[in-house]
């Protein structure tokens, strides 16, 4: 056995690279079956950040989208559901036009919609009057707010498309009865996102294909429901949080029913359609997954005797559930395996890998396994996080010596820390810098409570689990106090920002796509979170000071960090000019400040080029700032203020 080599934090060479990550790894998303048949999305950086539809029939995986097209839409800008496959027929949104097209096999897509400003997601195929019922957002008013509605649409570009609801501010999850003869669907207005309030309508579809008068079945403005399904015998289920909890009821009879009541959660917040966390394996079987401490789990819910089987499985991550008949198939990971598409035999219990989003095999030597940790918070609640302590087997530190420390602030900011082997985050591990993925208050898979923390207090009760997360590590002993740095994106790139601007606690950070104006976030963004501020801050102008308050912009006098910015120029979510602001201040200021843009690029990188260097100029900023040599060579990143 060979002596590990003794080298400094940080300096560790590490064969987890930003080639790996970029070129031998995918993003795997929507699955879809259609008898046996198996398909689903690839999100390829390799490839310009295009999304592929993939089939896997008859034991052989095939491309399905041609060069030129990239499956993706863009309603509510983050997307999601972006094709469904009906007897071997796909239909998809593109992303240049947002059209929706229809693919037989073998053949050219061909546009079903017409060449305007308009978006399509969330689609089903309506079998008995052969039309596809979807979500529509409407952008063709130019200066007025997106119209959203469902919609039927023909399977020929010359059809007449039928607008079968409409009226509130969003709508998702259009779902027909197995008979065709009823529609569900969910809907919300603002200032509420599906994750604080949703409601669950259906309506009778009458001879012409238009809907008949409506009825709410559940929810409400401070009851969100997620995920409506019918079952095979025609009865109507879905995923409620009244408890506090997201769980399992049914509608049947006109009433309302419970099946599950566990301080578990069983839905998402739905930052993009189509998510899924159940299906029907029978009208008399679930096949599930629900989420507790982090941790996600399978199950089999008998829907006549409300009990929950366990299906022991080695995966803590799973989404993108679909079913047939005695069997399950799904997107999972664990922290030694990242994510895959999986099916499961339910008779024989027996587990194959479809797809793997890479490949490559890393040694166990070289990855961190992550420790679930709690923490006690500044308004005396509890803190969550997974720990990556530094782990390479070809070296060790000085005696003396402990690591800088990352901690990571994840987006949304109702999303969570993952659990699945991350080559993202393995990338710091590997080199001798530990990380920290905080799932603060706000974050989903601790209930609905829990994500309420942060109503009236983003940019406080974020920052302080933030900041008490990595202060915990310092008292341990596990991280030197001085090197503490915190990197986030997008709803993480504020709570990165505001920690840098109004704590003292870290001594550099990296926002990628972050916010820093509220003000401007609230006048400018899009549609989708026009008002999530309303919640998450006050009502705008009302409440303009709160505003102003929590925003680092206006605080740049307070900020003596280095920080290093990235940022797509074509980005609508947080558009550029909130990042150049804040570069321009610290400039002006004389902090040290690195600004690296993206051409081409939205909200988050999809391409392999700007991946790669982001990943090395973070590492790069880092070096420099904490004073540690790499080990490998990067390009360099101009740090303006530095010397």
């Amino acid at each position: 056995m060979i002596k590990p080599e003794i080298a400094s934090y940080g300096a560790w060479r590490s064969p987890i690279t930003t080639d790996l990550i970029t070129s031998q790894t995918i993003g795997l998303g929507q699955v879809v079956l259609d008898g046996e048949d198996i398909y689903w999305s690839e999100l390829r950086p390799s490839e310009q950040g295009r999304n592929v539809i993939v089939r896997l029939k008859d034991g052989q995986t095939q491309d399905v989208t041609p060069a030129g097209y990239n499956v993706r839409t863009r309603v509510h800008e983050y997307g999601g559901a972006s094709f469904c496959v009906v007897d071997g027929t796909v239909y998809f949104s593109n992303f240049a036009d947002q059209r929706l097209y229809r693919q037989s096999a073998d053949s050219e897509p061909q546009p079903i919609t017409p060449e305007v400003a308009k978006r399509y997601a969330d689609a089903i195929f309506d079998q008995q009057r052969q039309r596809i019922i979807c979500v529509c957002e409407d952008h063709t008013v130019a200066g007025r707010e997106a119209v959203n509605t469902v919609v039927s649409l023909g399977l020929t570009e010359d059809s007449t498309p039928q607008q079968l609801v409409e009226g509130n501010d969003f709508y998702a999850s259009p779902r027909l009865s197995p008979d065709g003869s009823r529609l569900a669907w969910l809907t919300w207005n603002h200032p509420n996102m599906p994750w604080d309030g949703t409601e669950l309508w259906v309506a009778e579809i009458q001879a012409d294909g238009f809907l008949g008068q409506a009825q709410q079945v559940a929810g409400g403005l401070d009851e969100s429901i997620f995920q409506p399904q019918w079952s095979p015998d025609g009865t109507l289920y879905f995923i409620g949080d009244r408890t506090g909890w997201w769980n399992f009821y049914r509608w049947q009879n006109g009433s309302v029913e419970p099946l599950t009541q566990m301080k578990a959660e069983f839905g998402k917040p739905l930052w993009v359609l189509g998510m899924r966390t159940y299906d029907f394996e029978s009208s008399n079987r679930i096949i599930c997954t629900y989420t507790q401490q982090g941790i996600w789990h399978l199950a089999s819910l008998d829907t006549k005797t409300k009990q929950l089987e366990s299906l022991p499985n080695p995966y803590t991550d799973i989404s993108s559930l679909h079913t047939a008949p005695g069997k399950v198939v799904f997107i999972a990971g664990s922290p030694t395996e990242q994510t895959a598409i999986v099916q499961l035999d339910l008779t024989s219990k027996k587990l194959e890998v479809l797809r793997r989003a890479s490949d490559v095999k890393i040694e166990a030597g070289y990855l961190s396994l992550p420790q679930a940790i709690e923490y006690p918070t500044a308004d005396g609640k509890t803190g969550y996080a997974l720990y990556y302590p530094p782990q390479n087997q070809d070296y060790t530190a000085p005696v003396a010596e402990k690591p800088p420390l990352i901690v990571k602030s994840h987006g949304g900011p109702t999303a969570a820390a993952g659990s699945s082997l991350n080559f993202r985050i393995q990338y710091w591990t590997s080199r001798g810098i530990a990380v920290l993925d905080v799932n603060y208050g706000g974050s989903t898979g601790y209930g609905r409570e829990y994500r309420q923390r942060l109503d009236g207090q983003w940019g406080i009760v974020d920052v302080d689990d933030c900041v008490d997360g990595a202060r915990y590590l310092v008292e341990r002993k596990e991280v030197d106090g001085n090197r503490l740095a915190i990197s986030g994106g997008s709803a993480g790139g504020y709570t990165t920002l505001c920690a840098l601007t109004f704590r003292n606690t870290f001594k550099a950070g990296a926002s990628h796509y972050g916010v820093s104006d509220l003000e401007a976030l609230a006048r400018d963004t899009h549609k989708f979170e026009s008002r999530y501020l309303d919640r998450l801050i006050g009502a705008y102008p009302e409440q303009r000071e709160i505003y102003q308050k929590r925003s680092p912009i206006n605080f740049t006098e307070r900020l003596a960090s280095p920080v290093i910015f990235f940022q797509g120029l074509e980005d609508e979510v947080v558009p550029p000019n909130q990042t150049e602001a804040m570069v321009t201040a610290l400039r002006v200021k004389g902090v040290p400040v690195a600004y690296l843009p993206f051409e081409g690029e939205q909200h988050g990188f999809r391409r392999a080029e700007n991946i790669k260097r982001s990943l090395e100029g973070e590492l790069y900023f880092y070096s420099r700032i904490f004073g540690f040599e790499l080990a490998e060579s990067v390009e360099p990143v101009a740090i303006e203020n530095f010397s």
